[in-house]
């Protein structure tokens, strides 16, 4: 009876935090194919340069300056991926260590959930949980960093347009949005100039920027940047619409944002209903859910409302978010 309870138990901790999960991604981003589209794209673009010969030169002396273990450790396979990600994260960790504390904090969980309730499977829902909310926390520190630059940056184009109207030149509009701007549209062009005056090309330093933030507002304004300086024209009148178009695009996204509120609330009231009517009916009625729990068949019926309850959280993510 005590482990029935148990397995009951984490079943409704893990659905609802598979609906913490669902239902905290963002209502609003680049769909599937947008994103496929904007990695051909920076394919296409950097086809013809050596940016990943020299992603590789720093790579090495990165790696050369850690210790022999350490240099191991992010030398196996993955730590590269890894190690990008938490860059585009803003996250001063090294990939190794990530990768060590996921680990440590996997074994502590499964561990302290087999002490307190001595079942295998609470144990190894509480590892998997312990593990997912880590690599959750990077994924979101990722995406919300990028949506930050892409809120900055309408105002970045501004200062740009700015200061090559007031006869700047184009390296340094990007060194005064450096120094006029904070948060991560600041750090990217301050990477991008200090990238610029090393010796790199302007399109080795503006396909460096679109690998560290990719995101489609960015991919518009390398690509125009790039084709302007090869073709011609009036930088700044292009500079003046990709800003009217991401600004446009941003508040778009802010109403429909407001427009879905409504239906996430919803989600939520009714995916956590049966749980509230579970506590309340273990409290006011103590001798009915073990009905339940006793009969073979009600623990069938608990398994097929846990598996409706995530296929539930899945349809509703996907109803909410809106992809453009």
């Amino acid at each position: 009876m005590p482990e029935q309870f148990m397995i009951f138990g984490g079943m409704v901790f893990a659905a609802v935090f598979f609906l913490m999960m669902g239902l905290t991604i963002p209502v609003f981003g680049e769909s599937q194919k947008a994103r496929k589209n904007l990695q051909k794209r920076v394919l296409e673009l950097s086809a013809d340069t050596d940016a990943n010969t020299i992603t590789l030169l720093l790579r090495k002396k990165y790696l050369r300056s850690l210790s022999p273990v350490e240099r191991w450790l992010e030398s196996l396979p993955g730590m590269e991926s890894l190690a990008d990600t938490l860059e585009k994260a803003d996250l001063k960790y090294r990939a190794y260590q990530v990768v060590c504390g996921v680990i440590l904090l996997t074994g502590l969980g499964a561990a302290a959930g087999w002490v307190v309730t001595r079942n295998i499977w609470v144990a190894l829902a509480v590892g998997c949980i312990c593990f997912v909310i880590p690599v959750f926390r990077i994924i979101s520190a990722k995406h919300k960093r990028i949506a930050i630059f892409e809120e900055q940056l309408p105002d970045a184009i501004d200062i740009m347009k700015r200061a090559i109207r007031a006869g700047h030149p184009f390296s340094e509009s990007l060194h005064l949005v450096a120094e006029e701007m904070e948060g991560p549209v600041g750090q990217e062009f301050r990477v991008t100039f200090a990238d610029l005056n090393y010796g790199n090309d302007l399109r080795r330093a503006m396909l460096g920027l679109l690998h560290r933030v990719p995101s489609i507002p960015v991919m518009a304004l390398v690509s125009s940047i790039l084709i302007q300086k090869e073709t011609g024209g009036d930088l700044t009148e292009i500079l003046e619409r990709i800003g009217k178009v991401i600004r446009e695009r941003f508040k778009f996204q802010r109403r429909v944002k407001t427009l879905s509120a409504e239906g996430r609330l919803s989600a939520w009231i009714l995916a956590l209903v049966p749980f509230v009517l579970v506590v309340v009916v273990s409290w006011t009625s103590p001798d009915y859910l073990p009905l339940l729990l006793d009969d073979p068949m009600g623990i069938k019926l608990i398994v097929v409302a846990f598996v409706g309850m995530v296929v539930g959280v899945y349809w509703i993510n996907r109803v909410l978010r809106i992809e453009v």
